[in-house]
């Protein structure tokens, strides 16, 4: 990594600067569950995250620009564009789970957005509805309306990124259920280029950004076995843990179980071999 300048670490990714216009983002096998990063990786987690982003990437051009321009051969690699990103998180959400069920249940509305009464949890809205969050650098993104969003980054600019959300929801959970996976709600990031353009970044329709439901076991009412960190999270719940630094060392069976999870979400989105991609990242660009 000797070319690149090391600028910032997530929870996940370590972020490099191979020049003034492009970026080397590294995604590692860190997990986090309640936002508290663990002593213990998944094998390969990366990788997948990397290589479902550049899938995605490659199929919503036509919706809009994104930030990739080259994946690597260790396939947690991606070189992309240097953007100004904006200060919101974009969550699209087609069913009613997670801190949307919370909100709903407290006041009948999701950031601002008035539902229907009777709702049960997990059931899917009407629509899908746009969420916007605010970007918290340490603990839990906050829900916020449309107003204060708006706010943030102008009312015109909101409206197109409003409705290019909802288009990338709309084909990709189109997409996805025709492979037997409900796409529940899924958080994106979008900057601005130097022309002023709305560019997709960040990654893109994972595990780690999306709620994928297995089609077959999905009931309204009840919560679904997600393709994500569940096992991590159950396994944690389990321990009478307080969440805070430092977390608990996970057992081999939470590993393999997590591991396999997201395996099994790269094989049935993209159709493709998980070892092929392994052999050969570029694989998903085609």
């Amino acid at each position: 990594m000797s070319e690149a300048l090391h600028v910032g670490s997530g929870k996940v990714r370590e972020l490099y600067a191979l020049d003034d216009e492009r970026l080397l983002l590294v995604a590692s096998d860190r997990i986090s569950t309640f936002d508290v990063i663990l002593p213990t990786e998944i094998p390969d987690k990366g990788r997948v995250l990397t290589g479902l982003s550049g899938f995605w990437f490659a199929r919503t051009r036509h919706i809009v620009p994104n930030h990739l321009l080259a994946l690597r051969e260790d396939g947690r690699s991606t070189e992309c564009r240097k953007l100004e990103m904006l200060p919101i998180e974009c969550v699209v959400r087609g069913y009613l789970a997670g801190s949307g069920w919370k909100d709903y249940v407290a006041t009948g509305e999701v950031c601002g957005h008035e539902l229907p009464g009777g709702l049960v949890e997990s059931q899917q809205l009407p629509q899908p509805i746009f969420t916007p969050a605010t970007k918290a650098q340490s603990g839990h993104d906050e829900n916020i309306d449309r107003a204060a969003a708006a706010e943030l980054v102008g009312a015109e600019r909101f409206a197109e990124v409003e409705s290019t959300a909802l288009e990338l929801y709309s084909f990709v959970s189109s997409y996805a259920r025709e492979r037997g996976i409900i796409l529940a709600d899924t958080k994106l990031e979008f900057g601005v280029d130097t022309d002023g353009t709305i560019v997709l970044g960040d990654e893109a329709f994972t595990p780690d950004s999306s709620r994928f439901w297995p089609a077959d076991d999905y009931r309204p009412g009840a919560t679904p076995p997600s393709f994500d960190k569940q096992f991590v999270r159950d396994y944690c719940e389990s321990l009478g843990w307080d969440k805070t630094d430092p977390g608990p060392r996970l057992p081999a069976a939470v590993v393999s179980g997590t591991r396999a999870r997201y395996v099994e979400a790269f094989e049935r989105l993209t159709e493709l071999d998980f070892d092929d991609y392994l052999s050969d990242p570029g694989v998903v660009l085609r």
